[in-house]
């Protein structure tokens, strides 16, 4: 009899139980560890810090020497290291982030609706997704958590976080400088510097970036640069600790996105509304777009972060926070001279936060509960041009404010057994400001219909769950079964034409999933191996679909005119395995790797009154995913060598709702390696990268409007070569 999922994943993590577990007469504690033992990661994925083999949560953490090692300059490229994470850039720009986590999470940047992957930058909530798609500088490490967190993280975490830790502030003076050089002809100034003001009272830290490279494509029509990269970041830090017991941290950043349009890949061999009947470009990034070349994203932030070490069993802290962004955007939907879907979009959103936090430390109870409090206004305007002929806008602005008290406390019944619970009550308004009008003409300011022109609010109450059992079967081995809830407020319908559709004005449920998690973390070998596995079934309700749709504008009985839908789906299941392993066979040789299935099933997708589910599959949710690096150091001229070989899989995913098989990408695999030399007692550290190195050509999204003639694809990056040097004084 074939066994299920649930009963293999159980019998794996017992098997490698009774295999490699150590005798507990004979654990960590009782001998020292290997020479060529793992390094450990401290987490606060619960809030508080603990090693990431001691945490029962599925986390996957970066140290600043492993995204150095892998490569990994900005969020998109986690995808492949962690099981059943999904990350890359929006279709029409370079730095909005769309992110999935175990087939949950949002692709549509529209501010009508929210994401389902929270990113947070340390404690901050970065609620939209604009300029979101962080890069990586002066990191401490990376931590994502999949899996519902609505316990213990801001909002909208129903599919999980991916956390930003930036580098503490330090009693020490030091500066760091890197410089890299690559393909494209990139050029990357990197800089930081960390200093105490008189005293270790007052300490200060600056870092600032200039990112650049060319284009991977060119504007055929006006021969300028798409997908190109020019970013400016900055980050300011200061410290101040009056006493052993207090710290105050105020920071602040800004980053400015002037990289050029994203350039895709027409893979109609025409589109019918092009008189020229211009045949598509070979090169996958090549356009002929006649619009500007603009695709402008700014964000700031500014945080005031109070930590109070009240006495030995008690600790509070204050988070309060302040983030804005702005985009101006063109997005040519057709990549042709001539206008047959041509569209600008401004964005412009704005939210103020404050966060209560209470942590408690006891013999037998550790926990931390507190107050989230959030007041977000989110909106813009989009102007659309259908063939020259049809002129609209897209127009309004939504208002979030939203409340929530949260805790989750950990008990310890013995050595071996723990209790967790923990519960999140959130209390939501939305309000919606929509005014969707058409115009005469391409100047936008003769208006001869309002599709759409309400006001509308709508509130969401939730009281999301979650209960744990952790059992150490030795101080290497740790057992855990999670059930927890998450929750994601609904919302209204931007794009809502009333005219054509009018239930299309009318608020979208919120969604929400039931999560039974089952998992282990385990150490084999004088912790030379780490071994974690999980295994998960999701109930998940009421899913947010964008959908791109048409309608009948004539009454012809065709449909004729663009539509953009927003649909709750239904129910649905997902269930999944996730495996991480790190061995060190040596002291010099490492292998890591993950491995991740999921099994994404509608099991009621209710279009038009007919249950549709059948015929439907989800978006970002491929079955099979996994990657594996191995690594070698030996020593060299006064310091160490790691030479680095990797790959990843990634199977066949449908990116938009359409399901489109023209733009849905089979399985493919990626290859990279590097060389990253460490001096022992000098400040250099050089490497040489290479990602993409078979140059594979993967679509990551697309649009499919058949109305207007659209047949797109977006695609990952080529080859690219680095190299980089960089410079400590400490």
């Amino acid at each position: 009899m074939k066994k299920s999922p649930i009963a293999f994943a159980v019998a794996l993590a017992l098997a490698s139980t009774s295999l490699f577990a150590q005798d507990p007469a004979a654990s960590k504690s009782d001998e020292p560890a290997s020479e060529s033992a793992l390094e450990t990661i401290t987490v606060t994925a619960r809030r508080r810090e603990e090693t990431l083999q001691d945490v029962p949560v599925a986390v996957t953490a970066f140290t600043e020497t492993a995204l150095e090692n892998l490569n990994i300059e900005d969020m998109s490229d986690l995808d492949a290291e962690v099981p059943n994470l999904t990350v890359y850039a929006a279709r029409g720009s370079s730095s909005t982030v769309t992110a999935y986590i175990r087939g949950i999470g949002q692709s549509d940047p529209l501010w009508g609706v929210d994401p389902g992957v929270g990113v947070y930058l340390d404690d901050v909530y970065i609620a939209r997704p604009q300029g979101a798609l962080l890069d990586v500088i002066d990191i401490d490490r990376v931590e994502v958590l999949r899996g519902p967190q609505g316990s213990l993280y801001g909002k909208n975490t129903i599919g999980g976080a991916i956390k930003y830790v930036t580098k503490p502030l330090l009693p020490d003076f030091s500066a760091t400088t890197t410089i890299a050089i690559g393909s494209y002809n990139q050029l990357d100034v990197k800089t930081s510097i960390n200093a105490p003001l008189g005293s270790d009272a007052v300490v200060a830290r600056v870092s600032l970036a200039s990112l650049n490279r060319d284009g991977f494509g060119e504007n055929r029509f006006n021969e300028q640069p798409v997908s190109d990269k020019e970013i400016l970041v900055g980050r300011a830090s200061l410290g101040f600790y009056p006493s052993d017991t207090v710290s105050v941290l105020i920071s602040a950043d800004h980053m400015d996105d002037q990289s050029g349009v994203r350039g895709g890949q027409r893979l109609n061999a025409f589109n019918a509304f092009d008189p020229l009947q211009t045949p598509p470009f070979d090169d996958r990034y090549d356009i002929a777009s006649g619009m500007p070349n603009v695709n402008d994203t700014s964000m700031d932030g500014a945080a005031a972060t109070i930590n109070w070490n009240i006495n030995e069993a008690w600790w509070f802290k204050s988070v309060t926070a302040y983030r804005e962004s702005d985009t101006d955007t063109n997005i040519d939907f057709d990549m042709l001279p001539n206008k047959i879907t041509d569209v600008r979009a401004l964005y412009s959103d704005d939210q103020l936060s404050q966060e209560f936090q209470f942590n408690y430390t006891g013999d037998s109870l550790v926990g931390v509960f507190g107050l989230f409090w959030f007041d977000g206004s989110a909106g813009g305007t989009v102007f659309n041009n259908f063939r020259n002929l049809s002129f609209g806008t897209t127009n309004g602005v939504v208002d979030t404010t939203s409340l929530a008290l949260y805790g989750e406390g950990t008990y310890k019944i013995n050595d071996a057994w723990s209790i967790t619970a923990g519960l999140r009550y959130t209390d939501e308004e939305k309000t919606a400001d929509v005014l969707n009008q058409a115009f005469a003409n391409a100047n936008f300011t003769t208006p001869v219909a309002t599709p759409a022109d309400f006001n509308d609010s709508v509130t969401f109450k939730n009281a999301s769950p979650k209960i744990s059992v952790d059992y150490r079967v030795t101080d290497d081995i740790l057992l855990y079964g999670i059930v927890s809830r998450g929750f994601k407020s609904g919302g209204f319908n931007i794009r809502a034409n009333t005219l054509a559709v009018p239930q299309s004005a009318r608020p979208f449920d919120d969604e929400s999933v039931t999560s039974f998690e089952i998992g282990t973390k385990q150490a084999w070998r004088d912790q030379t191996v780490f071994f974690n596995a999980s295994y998960f079934y999701n109930q998940y309700r009421d899913i947010q679909l964008s959908v791109f749709s048409a309608f009948d504008s004539n009454g012809d009985g065709v449909n004729d005119a663009f539509f953009g839908d927003f649909t709750n789906a239904g129910k649905a299941h997902i269930q999944g395995l996730e495996l991480e392993l790190q061995f060190a066979p040596t002291e010099q040789f490492r292998i890591s790797g993950n491995v991740g299935w999921l099994d994404a099933q509608y099991d009621e997708f209710i279009s038009r009154d007919v249950d549709i589910s059948d015929t439907q599959y989800f978006t970002n949710a491929p079955e099979l995913s996994a990657a594996l690096n191995m690594s070698y150091t030996w020593p060299l001229f006064g310091g160490e060598l790691m030479a680095r070989a990797g790959a990843s899989y990634q199977d066949k995913v449908y990116p938009t709702t359409d399901l489109s098989e023209a733009i849905a990408q089979s399985g493919y695999t990626l290859f990279n390696a590097g060389l990253v030399w460490r001096g022992e007692d000098s400040p250099w550290t050089v490497s040489l990268q290479g990602s993409n190195l078979g140059d594979k050509a993967y679509r990551t999204t697309g649009y499919n409007i058949p109305v207007l003639g659209i047949l797109t694809g977006f695609y990952g990056p080529p080859r690219q070569i680095t190299l980089a040097a960089t410079y400590t004084f400490d």
